[in-house]
């Protein structure tokens, strides 16, 4: 907007000075939009002036006909058809003709809905793009339900969209609210509608067994019609410019606590949109008396899913392997899991609980649980070897029992008692055990000792204990023997023979 003095000035240059629309505009330092628009409202009697003739002017007729049929038809694809018809002018002049003409939609006009207290909520989610999470980049969302009447809100971030972070969301909202609206309006979201044919609607099972517990009924908008939740839609928006830009947070807690503060000491306090004279918080309290009561007990939300162990104690859960009991290997357990603990569950047992992890492929223990493997491998391998004493050598156990009557150290005894079994044998093994016990020689020692003495006295050569490690004795290849006689012929003098 100009003023009228500015306006008039305008007019006078251009009718009794005929400056031009550029001179006048330089000079007064106004856009040429501002003066040609002028100049086209105060002609003051003068003729109009005559468009000049124009090139396109063969070709108006055409291009009104095509749009008519085509309103949505490019300007480039309508420019190479005129110029197909002769038209020589270039294409950013064409444009705007084609600009000119083009049909243009009827604006849609929407009718402003009006909500009583406590009968409406509408929920969405929010993105607000990805996150570095233990070094893992994770999407970052807000779950957002909006009372109609009041405007109140509830925001949640989360990690993920899933069923489970849904249904918590509800949960949480009711509870912060202090009730239930009588209806909540949905988007096509995946976890309120699964399948949807003009208006035949399947909501999702989860979402159809949380609206039967709280007693709401859950409603859809039409498909493309994100006006008629346009509340939460504006609270998402809100929430983008008033809360989120330069927010610094350490992890998922720390944010949900710092928008529970930014609610109740901004968003709350602001004047509500419905009536400016009031508050969003006075508001609030008119229409919480007006929500349904809240039910005895909370709806369920934790994430439920089904996982394999295989033949170490892992399961794998959201891109991580979190361990189990090693007695619990090779079996379909039931994971249930919230934002921020994972409990694995053996049908009515708990066999297991972490703190989640939201990182990927990474390996979350029990130090119990390893610990536990581990010493049991170890009894493993030391029952086998006393099988194998037992069996082999009767006296092992008089004698093992005479070590423990001296509170000898038993294990070390077995694992020794082992290696002299695969070294000498069970025979000369046997004759050192029973020898150790009737001269009362109740330790190691002595049994090494006898059985080398056994040895030497059948003229046994002690075998030599070569210590390799698995990879050493993987890659030892046989030797391949070699015909001597060559050197008992020439030991004997026979030199052409072994020629």
């Amino acid at each position: 907007m100009i003023s009228d003095h500015l306006a008039a000035e305008i007019v006078r240059l251009a009718q009794a000075e005929n400056w031009p629309v550029g001179t006048i505009a330089s000079q007064l330092r106004v856009h040429h939009s501002v003066v040609t628009r002028v100049l086209r409202q105060n002609t003051l009697g003068r003729s109009p002036v005559l468009p000049r003739p124009s090139m396109i002017d063969p070709y108006i007729d055409f291009v009104k006909q095509t749009l008519d049929v085509y309103p949505d038809l490019h300007a480039s694809r309508l420019y190479q058809m005129v110029c197909g018809r002769g038209y020589k002018g270039g294409p950013d002049h064409f444009r705007a003709i084609v600009a000119r003409y083009r049909p243009r939609p009827a604006a849609e006009a929407y009718l402003r809905l009006r909500t009583l207290p406590g009968e409406q909520a509408q929920v969405d989610w929010g993105d607000f793009g990805n996150c570095q999470v233990e070094g893992a980049v994770r999407r970052l969302s807000a779950f957002v339900m909006t009372l109609s009447y009041s405007r109140a809100l509830f925001v949640r971030f989360s990690y993920s969209q899933a069923m489970s972070a849904f249904l918590r969301g509800h949960v949480e909202a009711f509870e912060q609210f202090g009730g239930v609206p009588r209806s909540v309006l949905y988007d096509n979201l995946k976890s309120a509608v699964t399948s949807r044919v003009g208006d035949a609607i399947q909501f999702h099972p989860n979402l159809l067994a949380l609206a039967t517990h709280y007693r709401y009924l859950p409603k859809p908008v039409a498909v493309a019609r994100g006006n008629e939740k346009g509340r939460v839609e504006r609270s998402i928006r809100y929430l983008r410019t008033s809360f989120f830009p330069a927010r610094q947070f350490h992890d998922i807690e720390h944010l949900n606590s710092q928008v529970r503060d930014w609610i109740s000491e901004i968003a709350h306090q602001r004047p509500c949109p419905g009536d400016t004279t009031r508050k969003v918080s006075d508001v609030y309290s008119e229409e919480r008396s007006k929500l349904l009561r809240l039910p005895d007990n909370p709806f369920p939300h934790e994430e439920r899913a089904t996982a394999s162990a295989g033949k170490t104690p892992y399961i794998r859960f959201d891109c991580n392997d979190y361990s189990i009991p090693h007695d619990r290997v090779r079996r379909q357990l039931t994971v249930l899991a919230t934002e921020t603990r994972v409990v694995i569950v053996d049908g009515n047992d708990v066999i297991a609980e972490h703190q989640r992890c939201w990182g990927k492929a990474r390996q979350v223990e029990n130090p119990n649980h390893i610990a536990d493997l581990a010493l049991a491998k170890h009894r493993a391998h030391h029952g086998r070897t006393m099988d194998r004493l037992h069996h082999a050598c009767p006296s092992c156990q008089q004698f093992l029992q005479g070590v423990a009557d001296r509170n000898g150290p038993l294990h070390s005894t077995v694992v020794a008692l082992g290696k002299l079994l695969d070294r000498a044998g069970a025979e000369i093994l046997e004759t050192a055990l029973t020898h150790a016990i009737a001269q009362g020689k109740l330790h190691i020692g002595a049994v090494r000792h006898l059985v080398d003495q056994e040895q030497q006295r059948r003229a046994m050569v002690p075998p030599v204990d070569l210590h390799l490690s698995e990879r050493a004795c993987a890659l030892s290849t046989p030797v391949r023997p070699q015909d001597l006689s060559v050197y008992d012929r020439l030991y004997e003098g026979d030199e052409s023979n072994a020629l």
